[in-house]
């Protein structure tokens, strides 16, 4: 242990500019689904193994080269009235300020660390800083640098979620990779504030949004909110997806997501005996590719829609299941249409006293990330040098939680959940019998019980 008992020191902290300039006066404007992201922040860590290639000199000329082509990251905000009578959004001026890099050591191996470090240690490795009172002055993205005892590396990546969607910010760091390794950017970032615009004739609804926009802080749930990360293996998502009625070949998401969604329920609920019945759940997935028109993997912001389903939960795991394979392949491109103009309805300035609301809460929410490879393709080695790890994690949840569902380590149908709900709720769901069936390893628990 380090003094005070903390295991993660900073050592410096530097700056890391773009290697090629920006062309002078450019600026990115973030759009209504961005601004709509103002309560929340990113945080992403990737584990790696030792390796040759894994330098601290090297991996921050390369992050140098990567940052030219986004422009965005390094770039500072600003009020756009002050740019010359906006509506009084953000938008970035890419002015190339540079992202702040900080290094730190880790006083244990990888191995140690990923056995014995609870939900916060975690995010020492995630160096974070909010925002300053002059906005231009502060770094919206920070990068950190652990080097572990065995010479394992971690990388950290924090950004506001007005910057960039969970997509977006795992493909930062996959581009880092890429050119790490002198290979070409297979997701190169595409950089097109017009993307959400609304349509010609609008026609902005969003009953959720308006439910969430109303929502007072009374409404949520009060306590701490605690993190947990459940590694399903290729066989036991099998084995799930067989318990739900599923065929071994669909998604493990909707499998995964039932079983969360009616024990963190069952968890949730005052009287253990009492029955469950119907209830609604908040969807939260990708629409780039879902759309007439898709956009690319590598579209700058955010571009996921939330949508709500309803199952009763009291009807068993094949029931859930289903109802929730059934509402996603009713999603129509018109309904994330008129949540884009919904928001852009009231977007900054347009009425006052309008600032950003709960995202992920009050409700229960699952995210779908599950469908992308980028994370674990995030390989700085020329062969081989896949993660170990990968965290990603969204800060400013509140109510009654988050799950999210991503792809793991080992491949085939194993998936990660990282759930962030009330700290009484977590540690129930830690120790639960119907997930535990599955013989999950249990990472970055706050409860000591559930991560032995």
């Amino acid at each position: 242990m380090t003094a005070g008992g903390r295991r993660v020191t900073v050592c410096a902290k530097t700056t890391v500019v773009s290697m090629t300039p920006v062309r002078q006066g450019k600026t990115y404007p973030l759009s209504a689904l961005d601004h709509a992201m103002g309560r929340h922040t990113l945080r992403l860590v990737f584990y790696y193994r030792p390796g040759p290639t894994m330098d601290k000199f090297k991996l921050k000329e390369s992050l140098s080269e990567v940052l030219s082509q986004y422009p965005a990251v390094t770039g500072r905000l600003a009020r756009e009235e002050e740019e010359g009578g906006g509506h009084g959004g953000w938008v970035v001026k890419c002015n190339d300020a540079g992202v702040r890099l900080a290094e730190a050591r880790a006083s244990v191996t990888l191995d140690e660390w990923l056995r014995s470090a609870d939900d916060e240690e975690e995010m020492e490795l995630a160096y974070w800083e909010p925002m300053d009172a002059d906005p231009f002055i502060w770094s919206p993205f920070y990068v950190q640098i652990t080097e572990f005892e065995d010479k394992a590396i971690a990388i950290g990546l924090s950004c506001p979620h007005m910057h960039a969607d969970p997509t977006c910010a795992i493909l930062l760091v996959r581009a880092w990779s890429d050119a790490h390794r002198r290979a070409c950017v297979v997701y190169p970032p595409f950089l097109h504030a017009p993307a959400f615009f609304p349509r010609p004739q609008p026609n902005p609804s969003s009953p959720l949004l308006s439910f969430k926009s109303s929502s007072t802080p009374a409404t949520h749930t009060k306590g701490r909110m605690s993190s947990a990360t459940f590694v399903f293996s290729d066989a036991a998502v099998k084995s799930c997806l067989a318990d739900a009625g599923l065929p071994l070949d669909s998604s493990p998401f909707d499998a995964l997501a039932a079983l969360f969604w009616t024990r963190i329920a069952r968890a949730s609920t005052p009287e253990p005996d009492a029955p469950l019945g119907l209830a609604d759940l908040t969807l939260c997935i990708d629409f780039r590719k879902h759309m007439h028109a898709p956009l690319p993997h590598g579209f700058y912001g955010n571009a996921f829609h939330f949508y709500r389903t309803r199952a009763d939960l009291g009807s068993g795991l094949e029931h859930v299941a289903a109802e929730l394979r059934r509402h996603a392949a009713a999603i129509r491109e018109e309904d994330f249409w008129e949540a884009v103009e919904w928001v852009h309805e009231r977007r900054p300035g347009r009425r006052e006293a309008d600032p950003p609301f709960q995202m992920y809460g009050p409700e229960l929410t699952c995210m779908q990330m599950d469908h992308q490879p980028f994370a674990y393709g995030a390989a700085f080695e020329k062969d081989g040098g896949r993660p170990a790890h990968v965290t990603c994690r969204v800060r400013g949840v509140e109510g009654a939680g988050l799950v999210l569902v991503m792809t793991a380590a080992e491949e085939g149908a194993a998936r990660q959940v990282v759930v962030t709900l009330p700290e009484e709720v977590a540690d129930r769901i830690c120790q639960d019998d119907a997930i535990m069936k599955y013989v999950p390893v249990v990472m970055f628990a706050a409860s000591a019980i559930s991560r032995s």
